[in-house]
């Protein structure tokens, strides 16, 4: 079998270096397997993958039932020598899929297997032409998938469609410097499905004078399915020489908020001046890695659990300060219940200052 890499993206490569010892953070290559380039062999290379290094077992088997050495012994009866790659990919993806985890994913060169049902089992709570409709035609585009304008009763409105790209310090600095005046600020993340750590992280820390602990991370340093570091600290630290907000802030969430956007929702949400509205964000709690399989199909699955500034695991989601749903008549009259909510609670804050 090829040398199987587990090699880090980009976003934890940036955080965990930041919290823990390189030789930690870049815990080197697995050890070579021999697994032939058979169904059977690409089963048994994908399942011990997994086995030996993500990081949820425990939790999926208490929130989920999964019980992973049950998993192996139900599809391994689907494998058979003379099936076709399109046949083993499916049954590969549904064993993996069975982790109902985001970051959980199988590619090969014809197609991509994943679980949605993190997000497609709960209402969306979202709607695009809303939203449209409320940054109307003279939002401002600060790049990257930043759009905000002021609303009427003088509140920012900031959307963020992806962490894919960070936002530069400077674009940042117009971007608050333009809702200066504003008496508070709504940062709707609905449906960004992340992108990098850095990205979520940068903003989030124009919304702190103070270093704040907004949760911990650890990571998987043996195979068994309890072996993991120590937990280190995550903390957010107030942007240097840059602007920050310190009025009052509402972050919108709902399921679709994943990945980076549901590590911005944790950063948030330990700061003072900040209230998280609407449905629980949709997890992606643990910092992705790949590894090959003897066919060369990449799979990817979470390695390092993160968890909040309580130590709960975050890979099912952050809750709201103020849980929310969309109501049916409000978007018949063309109104968006998670904005409104927030409007009204920002203004209701002022009156009694």
């Amino acid at each position: 079998m090829k040398r199987r890499r587990l090699n880090m993206i980009l976003a934890m490569a940036v955080l965990l270096t930041a919290l823990l010892p390189v030789s930690c953070a870049l815990n080197g290559e697995v050890p070579d397997r021999e697994f032939p380039d058979t169904p059977q062999g690409n089963f048994m290379a994908l399942w011990t993958i997994m086995d030996e290094h993500y990081c949820f077992f425990d939790l999926k088997k208490e929130k989920l039932g999964v019980d992973w050495n049950e998993v192996k012994t139900r599809y391994a009866a689907n494998i058979s020598d003379d099936m076709s790659d399109r046949a083993l990919f499916e049954v590969l993806c549904k064993m993996i899929g069975e982790l109902r985890d985001g970051h959980v994913n199988l590619t090969s060169a014809y197609d991509y297997g994943r679980n949605w049902s993190w997000k497609t089992d709960y209402p969306a709570n979202f709607s695009k032409d809303l939203q449209n409709k409320y940054l109307g035609n003279d939002y401002i585009y600060g790049g990257n998938g930043y759009y905000y304008r002021i609303l009427e009763d003088n509140i920012g409105y900031l959307v963020i469609e992806s962490f894919e790209h960070s936002m530069s310090a400077g674009r940042m600095n117009v971007m608050l410097n333009n809702m200066a005046l504003c008496n508070g600020l709504i940062i709707d993340i609905r449906d960004n499905g992340g992108g990098i750590v850095v990205a979520s992280e940068s903003l989030a820390s124009r919304f702190t004078e103070k270093k704040v602990t907004v949760g911990y991370a650890c990571y998987k340093n043996g195979p068994g399915h309890n072996d993991f570091s120590k937990m280190y600290k995550t903390e957010l630290s107030p942007a240097e020489y840059d602007l920050r907000w310190i009025k009052p802030v509402v972050v919108l969430t709902n399921r679709s908020s994943f990945s980076s956007a549901n590590e911005f929702a944790y950063f948030m949400k330990p700061l003072e001046n900040v209230t998280l509205m609407g449905d629980t964000t949709g997890g992606g709690g643990g910092y992705p890695m790949s590894s090959e399989l003897p066919n060369g199909w990449v799979v990817r699955f979470s390695s390092a659990p993160t968890f909040d500034a309580d130590q709960n695991h975050v890979e099912f989601g952050v809750a709201p300060h103020i849980r929310l749903d969309m109501k049916d008549e409000d978007v018949q009259a063309g109104v968006d219940t998670y904005i409104e909510s927030a409007r009204a609670f920002i203004n209701d804050k002022l009156v009694n200052f």
